[in-house]
């Protein structure tokens, strides 16, 4: 019996075979996973229903198991309450860059071959797309 806070099996199965680098994408409830992903990357849907399941939830659990190099969010407007970040940077550890990509440069990074996984979750809120390199564990 698995004692981690982490027990959905294929998330935990994904997250096995993420290595250094590899990206992993948590996906807002609005973020098109079919056509804005890479094609072979394993998907996890967590988007039960809207709002339940929440992404900083799948960040705070995915940090049991994994160690995060660097993280992206997609910029948003100037006037945005961008709330979701700030629940990031409360999750991340302190040494972890976060950086803000161009939604085009967004889509572009999660259709790459460093992305393994993409986890759909049921966060409601705007530009709450969160992507994830891997780091090594030591």
């Amino acid at each position: 019996m698995i004692k981690s806070e982490l027990i959905h099996p294929p998330l935990l199965g994904a997250l096995a075979a993420c290595g250094h680098k590899s990206q992993l994408l948590i996906a807002d409830a609005n973020y098109a996973v079919t056509s804005n992903a890479r094609k072979d990357a394993t998907v996890v849907y967590l988007n039960l229903s809207p709002g339940m399941i929440p992404a900083a939830l799948v960040l705070e659990k995915i940090l049991t198991c994994i160690n995060v190099e660097q993280a992206a969010l997609m910029t948003a407007p100037a006037d945005f309450p961008h709330t979701a970040a700030d629940d990031y940077r409360r999750l991340l550890p302190t040494d972890c860059p976060i950086s803000y990509l161009e939604r085009e440069q967004f889509y572009a990074e999660v259709k790459s071959e460093r992305t393994a996984l993409i986890i759909a979750s049921g966060e409601q809120r705007r530009f709450a797309n969160l992507l994830l390199t891997v780091a090594p564990v030591f």
